[in-house]
């Protein structure tokens, strides 16, 4: 795997996990520990989804059309199938909450967003932060 998604695997895990484990406690302060749970095992499995997927790319380069295929269709049905595990866990169990663990599952992409925001509207604050 190469230095730059591995590099790029870790600050977006990393602000995910942080963010959604200080929402969580915020959460659990105000006494709403099912909604905490959702977020933090949607997050989790987000941050597992986005390894994987970084995992699995150098897999498709430098293979033939039909085995890249393969391949790529048998990594989305596998993320895929992992990323109903939480939703299913939280249809099923009352101590987590459905809407909170969609919005953990979409962890990392607001990760992503909101750092190409920052880096968009306050690119000198970012420069500083980074150095």
């Amino acid at each position: 795997m190469s230095a730059e998604i591995s590099h790029t695997q870790k600050r977006y895990g990393t602000l995910s996990m942080m963010a959604a484990i200080f929402m969580g406690m915020f959460l659990i302060l105000l006494g709403h520990k099912a909604l905490a749970k959702g977020l933090i095992l949607g997050s989790l499995f987000s941050v597992l989804n986005f390894v994987l997927m970084g995992e699995i790319l150098p897999l498709l380069i430098g293979h033939s059309r039909k085995k890249s295929s393969l391949v790529s269709f048998g990594s989305i049905v596998f993320r895929h199938g992992l990323l109903a595990v939480p939703l299913i866990l939280s249809l099923k169990m009352e101590w987590l909450d459905f809407t909170t663990t969609v919005i953990g599952l979409f962890m990392v992409q607001f990760m992503i967003m909101g750092d190409h925001l920052v880096k968009r509207f306050l690119p000198g604050r970012v420069k500083q932060i980074q150095d």
